[in-house]
């Protein structure tokens, strides 16, 4: 069976690039760029610039993989190359 592999890491490339796009926004622009802006305001007594560049990103970045994961297996079974 032929399937549609052009189509396919189409789709795989852009859930990555979300996936990126997402992760240096908060990574990079939350932790470091726009950290004088979340400083005004504060999460658990901490100023949120600094929440984010610690503790907030990480829970993120896990968020991310699991999305990525359900995502993954979307794509998957949309050009029927899934697990059995």
């Amino acid at each position: 069976m032929k399937h549609d592999s052009q189509g396919y890491w189409k789709a795989t490339l852009g859930l990555l690039t979300k996936i990126l796009v997402i992760w240096f926004a908060v990574s990079f622009g939350a932790g470091i760029l726009f950290v004088d802006f979340f400083n005004q305001f504060h999460l658990g007594g901490y100023p949120l610039g600094f929440w984010f560049a610690h503790q907030g990103s990480i829970y993120v970045f896990i968020a991310l993989i699991f999305w990525y994961a359900k995502k993954m297996n979307e794509i998957d079974r949309r050009f029927d190359v899934q697990e059995e």
